[in-house]
């Protein structure tokens, strides 16, 4: 019998030939990544608990401030300090105002074949690359950074065999709105959801991230995708070249299929308040919007920067909508200056935010006050996400935002595309 790319994955980093679903196994991690949304827990466990000396490797633990930035009070002020106090005494890569950790994480750090951990729930986004990213609480978080290990159960693997092209003004983000839609937010608990057949072949690695990003979302340990020269040439151009590619064997064992065609597929809406309730833009019928937010590590790369700013192109905001984008790091903000595209936001109406995790984290930017529509390419629409707890949070694609915010109301992009 043979195994999926996640199970070689987690094999090699448990120094086996061969793992099955259920076992537990005991795991060397490539790297670890903790931000300021709860790295001043774990520095406390870490110091006064454990009452450890040292990380287990300073080149594989890495602190990124991306949640509130800048500090909104002097409490969050402080944990700034004490993330950057402990970096400093313990030599590890510290990056504060760069980014959302986990995009700073793909274009800084993660290659294909890797077993990364970190103390944020959307660690699996580095399955777009073909690693296997997840998320844990402070106290096995602080255990890795201390030991460099940890211990797993081998999830079981569902299949996500896709096929077909996307039409114009339909994305990546509409087929996994699309899939947790189908599946519920428990379809995929503790499993790997892995994405493939002949249309993910030919996605870029921002459309890969962001299948694997949301995976979670329907309570996967991870997602992933399978590393082919598309990846490989994405590490290799920020100068990494030393990889592990791993392939789901044929006779690998599949908890179960599904089947996808781009083709059939129409701009999807998450509507409030639960991710997994998913209806077509077709559906949607007459939703009056206060505010559009195009960013976050689902969403805010330079492919929907782009796809926002052919919409925007030429034309205004709704007068009474603010729209909020924010670049997911500074790698792609200047992406977006080189090519003209901050011109096109800021001459729409549009106000252009420092890269963070801004109004998807609903702390610290953006912030919806009491009966306010946001629609949103973050990923989540819980009641109060956003702010007060009596507003709604819809969520969509980076052209479907541009086209609701030049409109006031939820609409459909492909009437702005061609």
């Amino acid at each position: 019998m043979g195994m999926t790319m996640g199970e070689k994955i987690l094999a090699r980093a448990s120094g086996k030939e061969f793992v099955k679903p259920g076992e537990i196994i005991t795991a060397k991690v490539d790297l670890c990544m903790s931000n300021d949304g709860t790295t001043h827990l774990n520095i406390d466990i870490f110091e006064k608990q454990l009452k450890a000396e040292k990380v287990f490797d300073p080149k594989k633990v890495i602190f990124i401030v991306d949640h509130n930035v800048p500090s909104e009070s002097a409490k969050t002020a402080q944990v700034h300090k004490k993330m950057r106090i402990f970096a400093q005494k313990h030599e590890i890569p510290f990056y504060e105002g760069t980014g959302v950790c986990h995009q700073i994480m793909i274009e800084d750090f993660v290659v294909p074949g890797q077993l990364v951990i970190a103390a944020d729930s959307h660690t699996c986004s580095y399955g777009g690359l073909g690693a296997f990213g997840t998320g844990v609480g402070c106290t096995d978080f602080t255990s890795v950074m201390n030991t460099g290990e940890i211990w797993l159960m081998v999830p079981e693997t569902l299949k996500f065999e896709i096929e077909g092209s996307f039409k114009a003004g339909v994305y990546a983000r509409d087929l996994i709105l699309k899939i947790i839609g189908d599946i519920g937010a428990n379809g995929a608990n503790y499993r790997i959801m892995e994405f493939g057949g002949p249309a993910v072949k030919n996605f870029t690695v921002d459309d890969r991230v962001v299948l694997c990003n949301m995976a979670v979302e329907a309570g996967a340990k991870t997602g992933l995708v399978e590393a082919d020269q598309i990846a490989i040439d994405y590490v290799k151009t920020r100068g990494r070249h030393d990889m592990n590619l791993y392939t789901s064997d044929e006779d690998a064992v599949y908890e179960n299929t599904y089947q996808y065609s781009l083709d059939e597929l129409e701009p999807m809406i998450a509507i409030p308040h639960c991710v997994d309730d998913v209806v077509g833009v077709t559906q949607i019928g007459e939703v009056k919007i206060d505010q559009g937010f195009i960013g976050s590590c689902n969403n805010g790369r330079i492919e929907e920067l782009r796809a926002a700013a052919q919409i925007l192109q030429g034309k205004k905001i709704d007068p009474y909508v603010k729209l909020l984008i924010s670049p997911a790091s500074k790698a792609v903000y200047l992406e977006a200056l080189a090519e003209g595209l901050i011109d096109i936001f800021v001459e729409s109406g549009a106000m252009v935010l420092n890269p963070n995790c801004s109004v998807c984290w609903g702390s610290c930017q953006g912030v919806i006050g009491e009966g306010e529509t946001l629609i949103s390419t973050g990923t989540r629409n819980f009641k109060g996400r956003a702010g007060h707890p009596n507003s709604s949070v819809y969520l969509a694609s980076a052209a479907t935002v541009a086209a609701s915010a030049l409109t006031g109301k939820i609409t459909d992009p492909r009437g702005f595309v061609v």
